[in-house]
């Protein structure tokens, strides 16, 4: 299609018979005269709550937060105490500190705790679930795609990234889905421009959706007894022979891509994306997320991950509370996705998934709490936690559920989870507590740097606040 801006009329074209490039280069000024920096700033402005950026210096600011009750998680709770945020990191906990410079808040009547983080969700992936599929990019054509990572495709600037940190948290695992091997997972703090700036870890774990038995299908949707239990079973058990020879293979690619580096006249393997990208997940050096949530999956894929010499971390784990013992002997962390869900099966109590949590604390199994949600309501991550304390999960327990759990189970507890000097500063201050629903968060920093607490409701209660 020809358009004026792409394509010149012919009454540009001089009396010398050559083309006339100075109305081009008029309109191009023009153009440039027009963005004037109060029109950018503008068009920046406008941007609203779906730019997550935070404002502050380049570099990352330098806050002095006293006279807070500070909830380190990881030790004594301090009654009366300073943080000191130095170039991102937490510089000192403890008692007031009249030498320390910064931007001064004052934390009277407010609480410290570490940023909350959501182990399994689909943040950045997802947009608009329905109606708008440009939007979604959750999975690859195919049942193994192992080198698809999750960080490629996260959008920094969803809407749902403002409205779910304004409750607190601050940092999310993202994942694929779909398939057999869906992809791999990225760990991102809730503040950049870029998704590589978002990343803590950008290929933090390979996510399997372990194959299961399902006699569902559209038309036994409605008549149940159409689904054929033994082609379920029969489709099941390939899935999971595909599923172990390309483990296989991806460890005897590894194993030649040695050799050959060793010994360059051995022959020179042909490069294959998808084995390669499998290699550090079937040598143990990095954990892979299976998703399981009835008891007899839960057991198979603990069952195959011991055979294959995985590092598992179930995701779902809706029936972990019947597989307590074998979680906690083969040291096998949880990831409670279902803490708000209904209960699966009709003879189930209704406290079944609420009390789950409790169950495993009690038995010593590794677990921490997940909305496991596409986007829209990570931002109820501390009311999964608060229901969990409601049925028995001691409350100090529901907190680290959220906080340090997760750090640990996914190997960044070094650097998040617990507020110590040397970590990241990722910190949110309240004037409650965090897991209740009447608190609200006053100040949020991430990274060190403080961030709005602007979102898209945030920008609709001011827009309609005044209407009658």
């Amino acid at each position: 299609m020809r358009t004026n801006m792409h394509y010149r009329d012919r009454n540009d074209v001089g009396v010398d018979g050559k083309k006339d490039v100075k109305p081009r280069f008029i309109l191009i000024a023009l153009a440039f005269t027009l963005l004037s920096p109060i029109t950018i700033r503008n068009a920046y402005a406008q941007t609203g709550p779906g730019d997550p950026t935070p404002q502050g210096n380049a570099a990352a600011d330098n806050y002095v937060i006293r006279n807070a009750r500070i909830v380190t998680v990881s030790g004594a709770e301090i009654p009366n105490g300073t943080i000191v945020i130095r170039n991102g990191k937490i510089q000192s906990v403890g008692a007031s500190d009249a030498t320390a410079e910064g931007v001064v808040i004052d934390g009277s009547g407010l609480s410290v705790y570490p940023g909350m983080i959501d182990a399994g969700t689909s943040m950045g992936l997802v947009e608009v679930g329905s109606g708008a599929p440009g939007t979604v990019d959750l999975s690859e054509v195919g049942d193994f795609n192992p080198n698809a990572q999750a960080i490629i495709a996260v959008n920094p600037h969803s809407a749902h990234v403002n409205v779910t940190r304004a409750g607190g948290i601050t940092s999310v695992v993202t994942m694929p889905s779909g398939g057999i091997i869906s992809g791999q997972a990225a760990f991102i703090n809730l503040s950049g421009t870029t998704p590589r700036e978002m990343a803590l870890v950008p290929s933090l774990a390979l996510v399997i959706n372990f194959p299961r038995v399902s006699t569902r299908s559209f038309d036994s949707f409605f008549n149940p007894q159409e689904g054929n239990l033994s082609e379920a079973i029969t489709t099941r058990d390939r899935q999971l022979d595909q599923l172990r020879k390309v483990l296989r293979d991806a460890e005897a690619y590894g194993r030649a891509q040695d050799a050959y580096a060793r010994d360059r006249t051995v022959p020179r393997p042909d490069h294959n994306v998808i084995l390669a990208s499998l290699v550090p997940f079937v040598r143990g050096e990095r954990p892979v997320i299976i998703r399981a949530d009835r008891e007899i999956e839960i057991r198979a894929a603990i069952r195959f991950a011991e055979e294959q010499h995985l590092r598992p971390i179930i995701i779902g784990g809706n029936e972990a509370w019947k597989t307590t013992t074998l979680l906690k002997e083969k040291n096998v962390p949880v990831i409670l996705t279902g803490v708000l869900d209904l209960p699966a099966r009709e003879d189930d109590f209704y406290d079944v998934l609420y009390e789950n949590a409790a169950k495993l604390q009690q038995a010593g199994v590794r677990f921490c709490i997940s909305t496991g949600d596409d986007g829209a309501h990570v931002r109820d991550l501390p009311y999964h936690a608060g229901m969990s304390a409601a049925f028995g999960l001691p409350r100090a327990e529901a907190l680290k559920a959220v906080t340090l759990y997760p750090a640990q189970i996914l190997n960044v507890a070094d650097r998040l989870g617990s507020i110590e000097p040397g970590k990241i500063a990722n910190l949110v201050v309240t004037d409650g507590d965090l897991l209740e629903a009447r608190t609200h968060v006053r100040y949020l920093f991430i990274q060190g740097r403080q961030v709005p607490l602007t979102n898209r409701h945030t920008q609709l209660y001011e827009q309609f606040k005044d209407r009658k």
